[in-house]
Formats: C-alpha cells, sequence, structure tokens
C-alpha cells in the first residue's frame, strides 16, 4: 500500500516594507554647517531670552581718599589706603552702614565692593541693586562709615579719610542688554556646533547599497575548458 504524503503550502509572506531610516542616520546626511547654524540659533535665542527675563542692575560708586597729616607722608596715606580698602566690606564697617542704608549686613556684603589703586591713595566702593536708588544710598552708607572707622583710628596712623566723591543715582543699568547676552549666546552656540562638528563621528558605508552588490558567478576551471 503505497502511501502519499501531502505537504500543505505554505503562505507566500508579504512583501517586506522598506524601513525608515534612522534618526541618525538622517543627521549625518545633513551638511556639516547645519550643526554650527542651529547650534548659534539655539544659543542667540537662549542668551536673548535670559537678558529680557533678568531684570536690570543698577551700579553707584563713591569714592574716598586718604590725606596724611602733617606727622605721615603721602606714602603712609598710599599704605592705609590700601588697607582701608580691605577692610571696607568687613562687619566692623557694614555694621555701622547697614543702619545709614536700609538694609542687612548681608545684602551690604553681597552687593558692595571696594577697590584700591596703586599710584593714589584712594578707595572706591561700588554697590549693585536691582533698584538704583539702593545702590546710591548703599555706596554712600558705606562710604560714610568708612570714613568714621578710620577717623577713630586717626590718632594712630595719623592718615585721615576723606569723602572725594559721593555715589550719584544711575540712569542706566550696568548689566548687559537682550542684544548683547544673544550675541554672546549666538557666538557660544557656533563654538559649540563647531566642536559637535569636530567630534561627530565619520559617515560608514550604507548596509543597504551593500547588498545591491551583485554577486560574480563562479568561476570555470580551466580543465572544464579544456574538456568543453
Amino acid at each position: 500500500m503505497t502511501s502519499m504524503t501531502s505537504t500543505a503550502e505554505c503562505p507566500t509572506p508579504p512583501a517586506p516594507t522598506p524601513r525608515r531610516r534612522p534618526l541618525l542616520r538622517r543627521l549625518k546626511a545633513l551638511p556639516p554647517w547645519s550643526l554650527i547654524a542651529v547650534g548659534a540659533l539655539a544659543g542667540g535665542l537662549a542668551g536673548g531670552a535670559y537678558g529680557a527675563l533678568t531684570p536690570p542692575v543698577y551700579s553707584a560708586t563713591s569714592y574716598v581718599v586718604a590725606v596724611p597729616s602733617a606727622q605721615s607722608d603721602p606714602q603712609s596715606a598710599l599704605g592705609f589706603a590700601q588697607a582701608y580698602g580691605r577692610v571696607a566690606t568687613q562687619l566692623a564697617v557694614l555694621g555701622d552702614a547697614q543702619v545709614r542704608a536700609g538694609v542687612p549686613v548681608k545684602t551690604l556684603r553681597d552687593s558692595v565692593r571696594s577697590a584700591t589703586s596703586p599710584d593714589a591713595p584712594m578707595v572706591s566702593l561700588t554697590a549693585t541693586s536691582v533698584r538704583a536708588d539702593l545702590a546710591t544710598d548703599m555706596a554712600n552708607a558705606v562710604s560714610h562709615s568708612l570714613i568714621r572707622y578710620a577717623k577713630d583710628t586717626e590718632g594712630a596712623t595719623h592718615v585721615e579719610l576723606l569723602q572725594f566723591s559721593r555715589a550719584v543715582k544711575p540712569t542706566e543699568p550696568s548689566s548687559a542688554s537682550p542684544a548683547l547676552t544673544g550675541l554672546v549666546g549666538a557666538g557660544a552656540g557656533a563654538l559649540l556646533g563647531g566642536l559637535a562638528l569636530l567630534t561627530r563621528p565619520r559617515p560608514t558605508a550604507d548596509p543597504d547599497a551593500a547588498r545591491l552588490v551583485a554577486v560574480p558567478g563562479p568561476a570555470t576551471s580551466a580543465r572544464a575548458e579544456g574538456r568543453s
């Protein structure tokens, strides 16, 4: 008895649809300058937004000068001016200035900066604040307190501090404008885009193109050609 086996026919699988190229491959296909352009655009927008959203800051500066007495000399006045510039932002001076400025000592310590000159016996006191009038009051208060502090030790130092120039209310902010911050952000973004362009991986051969390469047929041997 002959047994016959029947094989079930398998359904033909559907033709594979072309897959979308990965995002990384698409990014590699972009021109090289696109990274720099995108970085500059993103940095400019971020910098402009930072400048527009950040409140403007005002700065006011007052100056005091060290004057030697008859028992001293200009060189000593210059040296004491350097010393008074260092103690101008210390608690001994700021503790008295907080009453006149109407702000806590911590605010004065964070907002007031002192600077001296190596050639002139002068101390500059600069205060910054989001309010122009408050910056002026803080600078004048610290300079007034520093003058009083120097007067208490005048008998030992033989140097007197005098008000050289009072701080005036600023009319324009000292902080950067949104246009400037946007320009700085665009430059930084372009620089980062250039670094990304230098460090990005180099493009590799497309694996789909390798499948389309025709495979050569088997070469016939010389013996087979002789028999034919």
